[in-house]
């Protein structure tokens, strides 16, 4: 990762929302009479459709519109038995909620909660956070965060107090961190400084073990949870790069294709890898030929984070919009399938418009699906998605 000459973007042209035709060819087969023309059976074939029943379970806000505009929602991030997840952002707390909790029917219709009535608990942090992460194998007891003075924090969630902190990134905003599945006790967290470094929690004030300095910001640091050893970048230059984390010499492979600064990187399968940038694009790869594979537009990014989540046994992508939209993907097409916009429960929204900021699948099984979405204003919103019958 060397010579990169590419600036950080500010700004964006906005792009068609023009989706990506796969030709189908049909071979060896007669024709029957009655049989559409071919034609016709790309464009079924290749048009968009939602298998899903979306619906608003819960709203969550603050009661003061004042608190509103200072509680932007940074990240959103469930555990790893899908039974909590955390919020993180401007307002300085990690606040903890029970999923089941919001998802549970409520009289008279009311699915409007205020945050201090919905959340289990919170912490207070010294700084506003850009990131968490649930420590893997601690039982949903340690969560990780990155904030905006350049500090990584983790916090056991069960005595309520810091028990790691690793200041290396001089004072720079630390945009995303995340820890290795394979060893929990390995992470990794990349910094407007410039640098991606991995560290050990075992060791004292957590010990660079490496580093890569990439020279411009790094905006996503993501371990392959399939192989822990694995770890892809996103940086400012426009490129995510993989590492193995065992020998970080050179890059095993780099993705070149976004046309501004990659935000966010989320492996959708061992070998797929699906990112966001602010030129408006997702984008699927293929790690082992480091092609694309589709590209997916609709929502509108340009300068902002956005939230980018991938549910993986449903082959689905969500990401947020500066338009104040949740979009979702099905994998198979470009076109979004589902987009919903969260003005209504946004009250308190600036008048200069809020945009979505965060956004996390919970990773439950096929049938069903649950969407929480975290704006600008934050306000939370959660979805749930119910698979439609074949007739």
């Amino acid at each position: 990762m060397k010579n990169f000459s590419s600036h950080f973007p500010l700004q964006n042209p906005q792009h068609p929302n023009t989706p990506l035709v796969i030709p189908n060819t049909i071979q060896g087969q007669e024709k029957d009479e009655n049989e559409p023309p071919p034609s016709d059976i790309e464009d079924q074939q290749d048009k968009p459709r939602c298998d899903w029943d979306f619906n608003l379970t819960t709203v969550i806000s603050s009661s003061s519109s004042a608190a509103a505009g200072s509680d932007a929602i940074g990240a959103v991030e469930f555990d790893h038995t899908d039974s909590l997840f955390a919020t993180g952002g401007i307002a300085r707390k990690i606040r903890i909620y029970s999923a089941e909790k919001l998802l549970a029917p409520r009289r008279n219709d009311d699915y409007t909660l205020d945050h201090a009535a919905a959340c289990e608990f919170y912490i207070c942090t010294p700084a506003r956070l850009s990131s968490l992460k649930w420590k893997p194998g601690s039982g949903s007891r340690v969560i990780g965060s990155g904030d905006y003075d350049g500090v990584v924090m983790e916090y056991d969630l069960e005595k309520r107090v810091p028990v790691f902190e690793r200041d290396e990134h001089g004072g720079k905003r630390v945009w995303s961190m995340d820890y290795s599945g394979c060893d929990p006790t390995l992470g990794a967290s990349g910094s407007d400084d410039g640098t991606m470094q991995m560290w050990d929690t075992r060791c004292d004030l957590g010990n660079c073990v490496a580093s890569v300095q990439a020279n411009r910001p790094v905006c996503s640091v993501e371990f392959n949870p399939f192989i822990g050893h694995m770890v892809a970048v996103g940086c400012a230059d426009r490129k995510i790069y993989g590492y193995d984390a065992r020998r970080m010499a050179d890059p095993v492979f780099i993705l070149d294709g976004h046309q501004k600064a990659v935000t966010y990187t989320k492996f959708l399968d061992p070998k797929t890898v699906v990112s966001s940038s602010v030129d408006g694009c997702l984008v699927m790869w293929d790690t082992e030929d480091q092609n694309p594979i589709r590209t997916y537009k609709g929502h509108v990014n340009s300068r902002r984070f956005v939230g980018l989540s991938v549910w993986r046994n449903g082959g689905l992508l969500s990401c947020g919009s500066e338009d104040n939209h949740v979009f979702v993907y099905d994998k198979r097409w470009g076109d979004p399938i589902w987009v919903r916009g969260l003005e209504p429960a946004a009250a308190a929204q600036p008048r200069n418009g809020g945009f979505v900021s965060g956004v996390c699948w919970r990773q439950t099984a096929e049938e069903r699906c649950t969407l929480v979405a975290g704006g600008s204003d934050g306000v939370l919103q959660v979805f749930e998605g119910v698979r439609k019958s074949c007739s």
